[in-house]
């Protein structure tokens, strides 16, 4: 039982911070500070590499790059009368780099923890970086004693025996802990637990925004040492969270005080806000202001264009569409209908003329061919030309709208809709497609109900219908999601009771695929396993899981 006496103000800083910009950096950290300060906090925490922003990879390799960093760190200390703050940062002793959070106060830097526990897997690639910690730290917040960890030291807690947990009122934990759905519960899960067993408040400040493909919810979030939530920041946003806490208290009573609750969101309005966020800071922290789409009336590009719209404001996007041949007038009235109703240029552009040129250029070396998958490629890489044509002269960012079941199944053409500069839902299954489109509705109706009602088609021959190529995406995204985010083989999917000829065809499309996956732009994570950093296969690979030698 901890001995530890008085009411303690304590504070969240849930911010947006840009890798590399330490100046930038420095003066949100600065503005934070000092609302704090107008606030009477007693203890402020920031994200994990606040002064850096997170990731910052091979950044750390630059030279000059970590001086600046304790440069900047020096300055933050001595905004710090008055309060005490931790802040994240990157250390260096002898050479040796560590993921740090430093203790600041009154001007000075009063203690400096380091890491010990170092994710290695998914996204997180921290043990090429940084040497792990040793040894616990703990400060006085008053008369409170708190203790120091940093993201993955909470989820590690096999050593928690030595972070003098006994003898602490408070962990404060920084972190920058990226989003996929489902994390918060699991975040809370965890934290809550921790809190229970140890009987401490837990004080977990979390990273907010987009850094490349990864994105950052927020949500942060004070516990007491029951385990009870007090205290929850909003999600996607940037905030100062304070509560007042009594860690002498045991059991914890904190009803008598008000509490700060923001609620958390569901799982498909949450992804929602998670893709638009996305799309916001890759334009801004990139430095575009305009993304052009290509919009055929399908319901992927549909939810491209209203994600860009409702991030960047409707006349920050452009869209252009560009039928051939095989195009409806049906997909010409949904496009219009949609862009009508966003408020968004639609521009139409006709390819028919372009692809004829492309044929007659091909004719003498495809004599007595017939039409296949080379011409329906061709339409493709015209628009794909027109679009990175435009976003050059005009300096706007080609969002790109093939989701995640095409992009597993290679069902998308390089240098035709696979060609751009971010693939907003890259990360997104068809059938989530969906849901996500029918959730946006529910806000607005912009998205014109026939686009619900027809059959997914790529329009590249006549008739064509997605189903003549791919199984139903119901079918087929359980599939993908168990032999691409789970790492089942094929046998164990078809215990599932799913054909097993099916699985097979499918598996061999996600293999074979990989090539095209990974001449594709960045994009969006927003599920457990993503195509990116976090999944790295072979393209040159032969292995097959039935394919003999037993195991």
């Amino acid at each position: 039982m901890n001995i530890n006496k008085g009411i303690l103000r304590i504070a969240c800083a849930q911010v947006n911070l840009t890798v590399g910009d330490i100046k930038g950096n420095l003066l949100k950290i600065s503005e934070y500070i000092e609302r704090a300060k107008s606030l009477k906090v007693d203890m402020l925490s920031f994200p994990e590499l606040t002064i850096t922003g997170y990731p910052p990879e091979d950044l750390i390799y630059k030279s000059g790059f970590i001086g600046m960093n304790m440069n900047c760190l020096k300055a933050v200390a001595e905004k710090t009368d008055g309060i005490k703050a931790i802040v994240g940062f990157i250390d260096n002793i002898d050479g040796r780099l560590y993921n740090a959070a430093a203790v600041l106060d009154d001007g000075h830097i009063t203690a400096v923890y380091h890491k010990r526990k170092l994710p290695n897997y998914g996204v997180f690639d921290e043990n090429r970086y940084f040497v792990p910690g040793e040894e616990p730290v703990t400060t006085l917040i008053k008369e409170t004693r708190a203790s120091i960890m940093i993201c993955e030291d909470i989820w590690k807690t096999d050593f928690l025996t030595d972070h003098h947990i006994s003898s602490v009122g408070i962990i404060v934990s920084l972190n920058a802990s990226p989003y996929h759905m489902g994390k918060m519960k699991e975040r809370e899960s965890q934290v809550c637990g921790l809190a229970r067993e140890y009987g401490v408040y837990i004080s977990y400040c979390n990273l907010i925004g987009g850094q490349d493909e990864l994105i950052f919810d927020g949500q942060s979030f004070i516990v007491n040492n029951r385990g009870d939530l007090i205290a929850r920041a909003g999600a996607f946003r940037e905030e100062l969270l304070v509560a007042e806490i009594e860690p002498s208290l045991v059991p914890a009573e904190e009803s008598r005080r008000p509490v700060k609750y923001s609620r958390r969101l569901d799982d498909i309005p949450e992804a929602y806000a998670a893709l638009v966020c996305g799309v916001k800071d890759y334009m801004a922290k990139n430095e575009f202001k305009e993304a052009i789409i290509g919009l055929s009336g399908g319901i992927d590009s549909s939810l491209v264009t209203v994600i860009a719209a409702d991030a960047l404001g409707s006349s920050n996007v452009k869209c252009i569409y560009m039928p051939s041949m095989y195009s409806s007038e049906e997909s010409f009235r949904d496009a219009s209908a949609l862009t009508a109703k966003l408020g968004v240029k639609l521009i139409e552009m006709p390819i028919n003329s372009i692809y004829e040129k492309f044929i007659d250029a091909l004719s003498p070396f495809f004599k007595g061919m017939s039409f296949d998958i080379t011409e329906e490629n061709i339409q493709a890489r015209i628009r794909g030309s027109l679009l990175m044509a435009l976003s050059n002269k005009f300096g706007y960012l080609v969002l790109t709208t093939g989701n995640k079941s095409e992009m597993s199944t290679g069902y998308a053409t390089l240098y035709g809709d696979m060609a751009g500069g971010f693939a907003v839902i890259k990360d997104v299954p068809k059938t989530l497609v969906y849901k996500l489109s029918k959730y946006r509705n529910t806000l607005d109706p912009v998205i014109p109900e026939n686009i619900f009602l027809k059959e997914p088609t790529a329009e590249l021959r006549p008739g064509q219908k997605d189903s003549d190529t791919l199984p139903g995406y119901d079918l087929l995204d359980t599939i993908l999601k168990a032999y691409i985010e789970e790492n089942r083989g094929t046998v164990d999917i078809a215990g599932k009771g799913i054909d097993r000829e099916i699985i097979s065809r499918v598996a061999a499309l996600v293999d074979k695929n990989e090539y095209k996956r990974r001449q594709s732009p960045p994009g969006i994570k927003i599920t457990p396993l993503s195509f990116g950093k976090e999944r790295r296969m072979p393209i040159t690979n032969r292995y097959k899981d039935d394919n003999g030698c037993g195991g």
